[in-house]
């Protein structure tokens, strides 16, 4: 309404003025050169409003407007306004950044962020303190000059850095750093690095612990199952011997015979957990190592009479440790073997695919409820203990297998219906398919 009112005022100004113009145009006799002082005059009059608009803006250090009639005092308070405006939104969001960098700042992580050439913008405390950066004077140099471990170094390289790594700290080796990268804004990547020392070094002490644990007791069972069988042998040749001593000698012969399996499986679990080897550097006769385990199946599938058909690609060789990929294809063919009732029917199936070499073991057993399927893998789970325990069933197989595909860079697959069967499978990634390297 004001803005309305402020321009009505100043035309009718302009009006009289104009007026005032042509009476004294019409009185000097000169039309001509008293609209031409007139407009001169405006003109001048202008300018110099615009002059004291410019120095206000520029050079002076007074918050408030000078006066002025007319549309230039509106002017003069539009500008005002639009500065308080300005100034407000400025203070609003000074406040925002102070608060995000004293959160960033109090985090319990090193927070790094780099664009996509590597080079730093911004690092938190935690950074400077644990990776050794300066700030301001580390601002625009690449984090891989500073960070010179090879693994980081690729890690930053790779065009798929969403899987963490696991370094020693560049300011302390005997720290341990977990490197986590993911897209921030645009064209921003946000490194976050936590201290997880104390988590790899459980780790690591519980891998030693197993370890070792079950090494020092594969000795005294192998002994106590000596001496077992030895007394069993006695038992059944000796005449008057009461049949609870009998039934207890076979019950511990076949307790130990579960524990040493069990133990066996954990020095296995442990061994992949902390193998070394090259996947790239042998090749496997997938053909001949499963042709091996259809010996051992078939000797095992006696008692269960299981209709088993193995359908191999003879020609599909892939790169990888053939005693872990041994141990997983067994434990899967196994499992299936003892799970399925009688006169089952398994397929083991071992092809090529567009993406990778697929194997699976269908079986048309009882089935697994969904609920269990995500917990399969896990250490000692069970999904009905009492048949596990009649089968002998350690409860690490599935575990193995999870941790030999990830050692091979694929993973296992689980698909059941109650009723109607089970198919465990994996798809082994191009890369290592012995063939098509070699082509």
């Amino acid at each position: 309404m004001y803005y309305y009112q402020s321009w009505s005022k100043t035309l009718i100004r302009l009006f009289l003025v104009l007026c005032i113009g042509v009476v004294v145009g019409m009185y000097i006799d000169n039309m001509l050169l008293a609209l031409t002082c007139l407009f001169a005059t405006l003109l001048l009059y202008n300018y110099a409003h615009l002059y004291r608009l410019t120095q206000w803006l520029w050079h002076s250090r007074a918050m408030s407007p000078p006066s002025a009639p007319g549309i230039w005092h509106h002017i003069y308070e539009g500008v005002y306004y639009l500065q308080r405006r300005n100034r407000n939104k400025r203070k609003s969001l000074g406040e925002l950044v102070k608060r995000f960098r004293e959160g960033s700042e109090a985090l319990p992580d090193a927070v790094v962020v780099i664009d996509k050439q590597a080079r730093i913008l911004w690092c938190n405390r935690n950074a400077r303190i644990e990776l050794g950066l300066r700030w301001p004077d580390d601002n625009g140099r690449r984090i891989d000059n500073l960070i010179r471990h090879p693994k980081f170094i690729e890690f930053l390289e790779s065009n798929d850095a969403h899987y963490p790594i696991e370094i020693p700290a560049p300011t302390n080796p005997h720290k341990t750093f977990e490197y986590r990268m993911m897209e921030y804004g645009d064209d921003q990547l946000l490194l976050i690095v936590r201290d997880v020392s104390r988590v790899s070094h459980l780790e690591e002490m519980r891998k030693d612990f197993v370890a070792n644990v079950s090494h020092e007791l594969k000795t005294p069972l192998t002994v106590i199952n000596g001496y077992l069988e030895v007394l069993d042998t006695s038992t059944a040749n000796l005449e008057g011997v009461p049949p609870i001593v009998a039934k207890a000698i076979e019950e511990m012969g076949t307790q130990t015979t579960r524990m040493q399996a069990l133990i066996d499986d954990l020095l296995i679990l442990s061994r992949i957990e902390s193998s070394s080897e090259r996947i790239f550097e042998n090749v496997i006769d997938v053909d001949a190592m499963l042709k091996q385990i259809e010996l051992e199946a078939m000797a095992l599938n006696k008692e269960k009479s299981h209709k088993i058909t193995f359908k191999v690609d003879g020609e599909l060789n892939v790169f990888g440790v053939e005693t872990e990929l041994r141990s997983a294809c067994s434990n899967l063919i196994f499992n299936a073997i003892h799970y399925t009732p009688a006169n089952g029917r398994i397929e083991v199936i071992w092809k090529r695919k567009a993406n990778g070499a697929f194997f699976a073991v269908r079986d048309n057993g009882d089935g697994i409820e969904e609920k269990h399927l995500r917990r399969l893998t896990e250490r000692f789970y069970r999904v009905d203990k009492a048949r596990s325990r009649k089968t002998g069933g350690s409860g690490l197989g599935l575990s193995i297998v999870k941790h030999v595909l990830h050692h091979h860079n694929a993973s296992l697959e689980i698909e059941s219906k109650v009723g109607k069967g089970s198919e465990f499978s994996f798809l082994l990634p191009p890369e290592l398919i012995a063939q098509e390297l070699s082509d």
